[in-house]
């Protein structure tokens, strides 16, 4: 693990069972959500997580927090390996690891105050003792956050979506966390929306020293977050890079196809464009195709890609791609 790196994910899976019905209930397969997926993220930056839904993004991000358990792998938090942590270093360390949900009407308990769920975290963790001590902090709390600290006996279903969000972003930022996963934090916002969160989360980090995990399907608010990216695809990472590399010079087929599909403002740039348009459906997490999983939608496949699993390998500096497109097998 590199000195500037605070998080470094080492073939990460979770593999959920699939069980035949019936009273024996047997083990007769697995949904690989995540299948062997590797990334660092460097201490102050932000890492993008993008692709298409189903492809194991949130999973992703749940496995490193521990909010479901990898089937196996490596999470190295600050030189710490999180996946052998007992409950009571679990619980130590998650005060500097936290989560900002995609749906900010699910995420918020709608029998509970504000002010209740923001100052949650803080009774959990004993960090700040006494009632008349947590509401101060909540209200600093809503401030940051850009909300009056008169919010705080507000009631959920009071606030707009954006709000809410709002008031999700200040109960992660609550136990002062190092390192936030960010689950499509504006997928579920209005557009005019979407760029105030996205200036709020840049802004906190900038203020607070933050490191994000952010996952989206939107690659234009990746682009415009992001430090580095990582693109996956069922289950697995086939290209990471940083922004600007990604977005000027991407490698790997799918990561062109994404981009392809990403309207650009200017008529005439988007006329001249050449769309790839991928045939085929996602294959099915349970039965991934022999090979390289993207092989049966791939318009430059060849023999190597539906027999041998390409691995991750350098493609450029700091740029990573799994396609034997770079490996030299092409004839």
């Amino acid at each position: 693990m590199s000195d500037t790196a605070i998080l470094q994910v080492d073939d990460l899976r979770v593999h959920f069972p699939v069980r035949s019905k019936g009273i024996l209930r047997r083990h007769v397969n697995d949904v690989k959500a995540v299948d062997g997926v590797s990334f660092d993220v460097q201490r102050g930056q932000t890492l993008g997580l993008v692709g298409e839904s189903g492809c194991g993004k949130t999973t992703t991000g749940l496995a490193i927090l521990r909010l479901v358990e990898p089937t196996s792998g490596r999470v190295h938090f600050d030189g710490r390996d999180v996946t052998e942590f007992d409950k009571r270093e679990l619980r130590a360390i998650r005060k500097r690891m936290a989560m900002i949900f995609q749906d900010p009407y699910a995420s918020l308990n709608p029998r509970m105050s504000i002010g209740s769920i923001i100052a949650e975290p803080l009774e959990i963790h004993g960090l700040v003792p006494g009632r008349a001590a947590r509401r101060n902090r909540v209200g600093e709390l809503l401030e940051l956050v850009g909300l009056s600290p008169d919010f705080r006996n507000r009631y959920p279903h009071e606030f707009s979506g954006g709000q809410r969000q709002r008031v999700g972003i200040a109960r992660a930022l609550a136990t002062e966390p190092d390192f936030i996963v960010a689950d499509e934090p504006i997928a579920a916002l209005d557009v005019s929306i979407q760029a105030q969160i996205m200036n709020l989360m840049e802004a906190l980090q900038d203020e607070l020293g933050l490191t994000y995990l952010f996952i989206a399907h939107d690659l234009a608010a990746v682009q415009h977050v992001s430090d580095r990216i990582a693109v996956m695809y069922l289950g697995r990472v086939v290209e990471v890079a940083d922004r600007v590399t990604l977005y000027e010079d991407p490698k790997h087929p799918y990561t062109k196809a994404l981009l392809s599909a990403v309207p650009v403002p200017d008529p005439v740039l988007e006329r001249q464009r050449r769309r790839v348009v991928l045939e085929g459906d996602v294959p099915s997490p349970i039965d991934p195709p022999e090979g390289c999983n993207f092989s049966t939608r791939c318009p430059d496949r060849f023999e190597p890609c539906t027999t041998i699993d390409p691995s991750l390998r350098a493609v450029g500096t700091s740029h990573e791609a799994a396609c034997h497109l770079y490996d030299g097998k092409r004839r």
